[in-house]
């Protein structure tokens, strides 16, 4: 039986990022430069069930059974199987390895785990549609997250641009104009759990004045969503900034975020504004294809340890 190989992209919020934790809407797009990928191969020298797992990336290399049933990679693989009735996988070798940058609002967690449900269902001889690879990878996003809003999950397995508010349909967005974005990583790494966990405190403390936050980012989101399906993305540049004001007051945003998004912004990006949990991990700038290579050049000389350019669209390029 040849190698199994499946590949997931990694995904930048575009707005409404915590806000969407608490009802209001998102928009996300997938970034395939940036892709999880696994490997399954068969193992018929094993005995049934011994499935070894290796994620170099992180220096694991374990068993299946061996894993806690709560640790991501096994809840997984233990998941898909229970998606189809099973009890366990064909022995076999499961490589995973992802150039998308950790705890940095990329959706590496979440890759990792579509890539490895689609991986372990089709080994299975099995197929999921993307809504099915989505749940289970919402699961999973839990033990990652703590009370995952579902957008990375939901990004990732469609991969396609979505308008989402949580607890509702997805909504594929129509997307006529293609536009362009600088990803600038602070190398902070972020998890979202904790900024998610402190800002629910500060919410429980003053739900007024953040539930007036929130409200203001979903304003945000709807005009967004307005903007780029009717063919005018340049409109998203003050919105990213508007966005960027109301994450900064929520306290998500941190002094180096700030500086690349001034430098962004000197450079000449229409709008610029973190992406993700905050407090370190990236931003994003919105910017005029031709002015990509600026924009990414003034990131890396104010602190970004590396850039991204990547032009958003219905389909991977």
């Amino acid at each position: 039986m040849p190698a199994i190989t499946a590949t997931a992209p990694g995904k930048v919020i575009l707005f409404g990022e915590h806000a969407v934790v608490y009802g209001r809407p998102a928009i996300a797009v997938p970034v395939n430069q940036v892709r999880a990928r696994v490997v399954i191969s068969a193992d018929p020298h094993s005995a049934p069930g011994r499935v070894l797992v290796r994620a170099p990336d992180v220096g694991l290399e374990a068993e299946l059974g061996e894993l806690p049933e709560k640790h991501p990679l096994a809840q997984a693989i233990l998941g898909t199987l229970k998606a189809f009735g099973l009890e366990r996988m064909p022995a076999c070798a499961v490589r995973i390895s992802s150039t998308i940058p950790v705890a940095a609002g990329l959706g590496s967690g979440a890759a990792v785990s579509v890539a490895l449900i689609r991986a372990t269902a089709t080994f299975l001889g099995q197929r999921l549609p993307a809504e099915r690879v989505s749940a289970l990878a919402y699961e999973v996003d839990k033990l990652y997250h703590g009370t995952p809003s579902g957008i990375d999950n939901t990004v990732i397995a469609y991969g396609l641009p979505v308008y989402f508010i949580r607890g509702q349909p997805i909504e594929l967005l129509k997307l006529p104009v293609p536009f362009t974005i600088v990803i600038g990583d602070t190398g902070i790494q972020s998890p979202t759990a904790i900024a998610v966990g402190d800002l629910r405190r500060l919410w429980q403390e003053d739900p007024g004045r953040y539930e007036a936050l929130f409200d203001a980012v979903g304003v945000i989101a709807q005009a967004a969503r307005r903007s780029i399906e009717s063919g005018k993305p340049d409109e998203l540049g003050p919105l990213m900034n508007e966005n960027q004001v109301l994450l900064a007051k929520m306290g998500i945003s941190c002094p180096e975020l700030d500086r690349l998004v001034a430098a962004a912004l000197s450079a000449g990006a229409l709008g610029a504004k973190l992406s993700g949990g905050g407090r370190g991990g990236n931003m994003i700038a919105l910017v005029r294809s031709e002015a990509a290579a600026s924009v990414a050049q003034a990131l890396e000389r104010s602190g970004a340890i590396r850039t991204i350019s990547t032009s958003v669209r219905l389909r991977a390029q």
